[in-house]
């Protein structure tokens, strides 16, 4: 874990080293950089570069070395620098800052601030924390600047000198309220001081005045995730998704909601944000709003050209045509024939058959479709029930009654609409029956 923190501190240094290599003065006087300093600098300039490309970095070291005394150019002095460090030759970048400081009385300058960075980053690789905190120290009582706060609070932390670290920290935030030093502040506070209230308490703040961006939200999520906290997650991520509409956010909002059964405010993101619209159809149906389903699964079919949304659409048409209008009868036939044309699912198929037999459209073509379910699910009780129906519907009630024994066995005799069908059916049985006696008489 040791060489893990200090590994990651030298790559922080490294990383403010490189991004300000190619500013500031030097003590100097200095040709300017698109200048040439002396005949034969682009030949150096090819030499140094093949050098370092081909990570042969003492060559480099010497052609930039080569490159700065014939230009005085701050740049070079700096490349030459940042090889010694990618060539892990700390002792040699340690004793070159050392006779800088002594040759040049210029401590507060930004080369000489970028050269003791060096330094410090040698004297961490050589595992040499206090000497490379000292010279920290003495580095940020020049500057104050935020990357330099930033460098003694992860020198601290690698001491495990927590309270100091965060100490550091919240100098650098005062300075720059930036969302990488209150993270840091934040990881210090829940995972090394175990002040996890504390931690939210201070992302939170942040991300009330100066936004949830991303890596705040994620870390917040993190801390809720580990503590359990779900109203915690939900109201992160919903601002989360804000930011980043995806799929991913969006599928933990949804089953955030699911664990909570809160299927009201399901309902409501579903329709707003538009994700899952296969789970709002199902929430429309269990609610009984058919109307709203059938538009959904319609336009679902109408973007996706898949027949199973029409087929839907046609049975939540249906459902919701409560007066049984003709038209929309009609409507629901169309709709279930086409999907059946091209997928012949077994729900649809008998839907489209008992629709058919119960509104006499066509009676023996809608048996037809409900034998095709049977044959994709013989033991299926529903369809036994459209087929029996279906011989009621041609006076073949003693064949429709033999059916229904079977459905009765499966399902039972409290179900509704079996009760009514097995009600019309022995009516139908005992109203032929009292006809052949009366021819009988006769």
């Amino acid at each position: 874990m040791f060489l893990k923190s200090k590994n990651l501190l030298i790559s922080i240094i490294m990383i403010v080293l490189i991004t300000s290599t190619f500013s500031g003065c030097s003590s100097k006087e200095v040709v300017p950089g698109h200048v040439k300093a002396f005949e034969g600098e682009d030949l150096y300039i090819f030499y140094a570069l093949d050098a370092q490309q081909n990570t042969r970095y003492e060559s480099a070291v010497a052609y930039y070395d080569i490159l700065f005394e014939k230009s005085f150019k701050e740049e070079y002095l700096l490349a030459s620098y940042q090889m010694l460090s990618l060539g892990g030759f700390n002792d040699e970048i340690i004793k070159r800052v050392n006779t800088y400081f002594v040759d040049n009385d210029d401590a507060k300058s930004l080369t000489s601030q970028r050269l003791q960075r060096y330094k410090i980053a040698a004297y961490l690789r050589n595992n040499s924390v206090e000497e490379a905190k000292q010279e920290a120290l003495g580095l940020l009582s020049q500057t104050k600047s935020v990357d330099d706060y930033i460098i003694v609070s992860e020198i601290y932390k690698l001491q495990k000198h927590y309270d100091t670290a965060l100490k550091y920290l919240e100098s650098a935030y005062i300075i720059n309220y930036d969302e990488k030093i209150v993270d840091k502040m934040a990881i210090i506070m829940y995972v090394n001081l175990g002040k996890k209230s504390e931690a939210i308490a201070q992302l939170q703040t942040h991300s009330r005045l100066h936004g949830c961006s991303k890596k705040i939200c994620s870390r917040l999520i993190s801390f809720y995730s580990e503590q359990n906290n779900i109203e915690g997650l939900l109201s992160t991520y919903l601002r989360f998704y804000q930011l980043e509409n995806s799929e991913v956010v969006a599928q933990q909002i949804i089953k955030i909601y699911g664990y909570q059964k809160d299927y009201l405010s399901l309902k409501l993101f579903l329709e707003e944000s538009g994700h899952d619209n296969t789970l709002l159809i199902k929430i429309y149906t269990s609610n009984e709003e058919y109307k709203k389903a059938e538009l959904l699964a319609l336009e679902m079919y109408q973007k996706n050209n898949d027949v199973s949304y029409l087929g839907q659409s046609a049975i939540y048409l249906y459902e919701s045509n409560s007066t049984k209008s003709l038209i929309l009868v009609d409507e629901t036939i169309k709709r279930l024939r086409k999907s059946v044309e091209v997928n012949p699912k077994p729900l649809f198929l008998n839907y489209l058959g008992y629709i058919m037999i119960d509104h006499d459209k066509d009676i023996n073509a809608g048996m037809t479709y409900v034998k095709k379910a049977l044959e994709l699910v013989p033991d299926s009780a529903f369809y036994l029930d459209s087929l029996a129906w279906g011989y009621y519907k041609l006076n073949e009630c003693d064949r429709a009654l033999k059916l229904m024994q079977e459905v009765i066995d499966k399902l039972g005799s409290d179900d509704e609409e079996v009760s009514l069908h097995v009600n019309a059916i022995e009516k139908c049985i005992k109203s032929s029956s009292e006809k052949t006696k009366k021819l009988n008489k006769k």
